[in-house]
């Protein structure tokens, strides 16, 4: 199983903020102790790849250093160059991701980052500055080397920037379970929206989320599967609203995971958010995603 990572692009936070940007380090350091997969450093998303998802406007002022203040207290990051690598690096592992599991003919590869879904075409909002699973499918597209794509989004918060890039785009079917009263507050429409009421435990989210996947398979037709596997549906993630146990989350993994590989539906798996009290516990629900997909990968 081929694995990419990108936390050593540093991405400047001021003191006490509060996104986990530690994680990722943690997460890697874990994951090469373990011994699992094949890790790699993948390319930056290249503007060329980023267009195929976003406005060119948007690209430039990023990359130029010309958005407003309003734009990034949007976004959450402070502007700086190391920002936009980082970004660009992120979305390229899961280019990267999707490329391993289709030259491979089958399997599971896993981005240690990704997730961004609230980036739109045109802005970007809620820690995401570049949409990777928009930019990955788009750029699998392109290549030839699929031609429908399921994303299905597990993250606690729905994907809303997915779910307008593709709006219009019945080649990608955007599949997201999550918190009916969280971020945002102002929901898009995906092609299947699952939306769950806060304090959802284990038992209502799984059965929930059989049913998506059940429906997912039907109607995407999909050739490739991005995977968000986020740790925020975690019944302690400040953010998540949900109470969903650690053994809860593995089950969900596992369900995912298993209904691709019967599907014979290769899939780049994406870690996604995850804002637990104790860092930790963010590590350990990723750490538990990247064993599964080890165990499962074919």
């Amino acid at each position: 199983m081929q694995i990419f990572y990108t936390d050593h692009y540093v991405l400047p936070l001021p003191t006490g903020h509060r996104f986990p940007i530690p994680k990722y380090q943690l997460l890697r350091q874990q994951v090469v102790a373990a011994g699992i997969g094949e890790r790699s450093d993948p390319p930056a998303a290249g503007d060329d790849q980023l267009l195929l998802a976003h406005d060119t406007d948007y690209l430039r002022r990023m990359v130029g250093g010309m958005m407003s203040e309003r734009e990034m207290r949007r976004i959450g990051f402070p502007w700086s160059p190391q920002m936009v690598e980082r970004s660009r690096r992120s979305t390229g592992a899961t280019v990267a991701a999707c490329r391993a599991v289709l030259d491979s003919s089958g399997g599971i590869a896993v981005n240690l980052a990704g997730g961004t879904h609230h980036a739109y075409a045109d802005h970007g909002e809620g820690y995401c500055v570049f949409n990777d699973s928009a930019v990955a499918a788009r750029v699998m597209q392109a290549e030839g080397r699929a031609r429908r794509v399921v994303v299905i989004d597990c993250d606690v918060h729905q994907g809303n920037g997915t779910a307008a890039i593709f709006a219009d785009d019945s080649s990608v079917f955007t599949f997201s379970i999550h918190g009916v009263n969280n971020y945002p507050f102002h929901k898009e429409r995906s092609s299947l929206d699952i939306a769950l009421p806060d304090g959802t435990g284990d038992a209502v989210y799984l059965a929930a989320l059989e049913e998506g996947l059940a429906d997912a398979i039907e109607h995407s037709h999909a050739d490739l599967a991005i995977y968000l596997a986020g740790a925020d549906p975690h019944k302690d993630d400040r953010l998540g609203r949900l109470k969903l146990t650690l053994g809860g989350l593995a089950a969900r993994d596992r369900m995912v995971l298993t209904t691709m590989r019967e599907a014979g539906i290769p899939t780049a798996v994406t870690m996604a958010g995850g804002y637990n009290r104790d860092v930790d516990m963010t590590v350990a629900i990723h750490m538990q995603t990247v064993r599964i997909a080890q165990e499962l990968a074919w």
